[in-house]
């Protein structure tokens, strides 16, 4: 069955999808018809593509940029030429001093992530608003700093979660609020991350906890959130485990970063980052500065991001999500499962596998004592204004713009997520790294003081 079939078959999602549709979005941009003027903190690859060069042309009337900052004032300046700006550049040192002479309205914070609570409450407290980069923190003493800094100042934070913003994750959303599953008891999502892209993580700074509270902050803060989303609940417990099994440690030879290692000719691992002149341009001709290695090696005994894990959470609403991540598979994509009373959603996302799947994700439903039905979804085609980039993130970078940026969007299915939004997916991640040293199960209610109206 086709979806548009299945679609116009299901009465309950048409129902519910239309009485969406009168929910404005939470957009600045919907209410101010000037443009934003914005600052951006971090210039590494994330920040320069999608918050820089994506964003400043497409909607160049209606975002202006004016100044950028980073820790190493190379990459800020070749970043500037990238995106095609005429702006100050920073060190982070002057991140204060950036603010004060630009006065920008908003700030886009896509920093190392242990650093993004930092960033995001002296934005509040300088007067700004923040849009940040998952994750919006990565323990749970930043966690209580954001939510103090956010009442006392009053400013706003968007967290960028994208994900939420996929084709695949809007059909999922749809179907849940539809009720054609009755009330969900459980839930499943499992992560699949293959060799190329799971092993990027721990050539960078992801691999190292300090930076990156471990991949359950920040990669899976992306999948908790879609969860929490989906079932409209929010997490009360958690149990995990974790472990570094395959990389780091677990290998007889190692070398400092990949151009530099002995070992090039027996690492399957060995990647020639001098081959791709943007990440040359970007982290290799930067080095010199803060003499940090995009190619660093994947065996470094320094690495504590775990690579294998599984994380078991309970929400108020008595869902139990059964939550998975490896990061060494000969293949990537995702399988996400909701047993409801009344039957079964299957999900299949795929990204990168040895085979072609035909499109990039199935859909099945199916009902207690019924018939099944699939249908398969692809990312619609859209230009980013007049650049020829790739299309990335199943169209999710340019869909969360969209609703972000265009005045007078709707956001009838609540994709657009604040600061609660980023706290509770990151605190599942927190309460999982916790759990994983520990042993020990973890209340959500016990790692931080939450608002009065949270009901926590």
């Amino acid at each position: 069955m086709q979806r548009r079939d299945f679609l116009n078959r299901s009465s309950k999602i048409a129902m519910a999808v239309s009485a969406l549709n009168v929910i404005p979005a939470v957009s600045w941009a919907s209410t101010n018809k000037t443009k934003q003027k914005m600052v951006m903190v971090g210039t590494g690859i994330r920040g320069i593509t999608t918050w820089g060069r994506e964003l400043f042309h497409p909607y160049r009337d209606y975002v202006e940029l004016v100044g950028l900052c980073d820790i190493n004032t190379s990459r800020a300046r070749f970043s500037k030429e990238y995106i095609g700006l005429d702006v100050p550049i920073y060190h982070s040192d002057e991140f204060e001093q950036m603010v004060l002479e630009t006065q920008p309205d908003a700030v886009i914070v896509a920093t190392t992530d242990s650093t993004h609570e930092a960033y995001v409450v002296k934005s509040m407290e300088l007067g700004c608003d923040v849009y940040c980069e998952k994750p919006l923190v990565t323990d749970a003493k930043q966690a209580q700093r954001v939510l103090e800094a956010e009442s006392k100042t009053g400013k706003k934070i968007i967290t960028t979660f994208n994900a939420r913003h996929a084709a695949s994750s809007e059909e999922i959303k749809k179907i849940i609020k539809s009720g054609t599953l009755g009330k969900i008891i459980s839930a499943e999502f499992h992560e699949y991350l293959d060799i190329d892209h799971g092993a990027s993580y721990f050539r960078r700074w992801h691999g190292k906890a300090d930076f990156s509270g471990t991949l359950l902050c920040h990669k899976a803060s992306h999948h908790f959130d879609q969860m929490n989303w989906f079932l409209d609940a929010e997490p009360v417990e958690v149990k995990a485990f974790g472990d570094v099994a395959f990389y780091g440690h677990n290998n007889p030879y190692r070398g400092k970063n990949c151009r530099a290692c002995p070992f090039t000719g027996q690492c399957d691992f060995y990647w020639d980052i001098t081959k791709d002149q943007f990440l040359t341009d970007l982290y290799v001709n930067c080095e010199g500065e803060d003499g940090y290695f995009r190619d660093g090696c994947v065996w470094d005994n320094a690495v504590s991001s775990y690579d294998t894990m599984t994380v078991q959470v309970k929400y108020n609403s008595g869902v139990l999500l059964n939550y998975s991540l490896n990061a060494f598979l000969p293949y990537e994509g995702q399988t996400i499962a909701f047993n409801g009373q009344k039957g079964r959603l299957d999900v299949r996302v795929y990204d990168r596998q040895p085979w072609d799947p035909g499109n990039e994700s199935d859909f099945r439903l199916t009902h207690n004592f019924k018939n099944t039905e699939t249908w398969h979804i692809n990312t619609p085609e859209k230009k980013l204004g007049d650049l020829e980039e790739k299309f990335v993130h199943g169209g999710a970078d340019v869909t969360i713009k969209d609703m972000l940026f265009f005045p007078g969007q709707k956001d009838p299915l609540e994709k657009l997520a604040d600061s609660r939004a980023g706290i509770m997916a990151s605190l599942i991640g927190i309460a999982a790294k916790q759990s994983i040293e520990t042993g020990l199960t973890v209340k959500i209610a016990d790692l931080i003081d939450f608002p009065n109206d949270w009901g926590f």
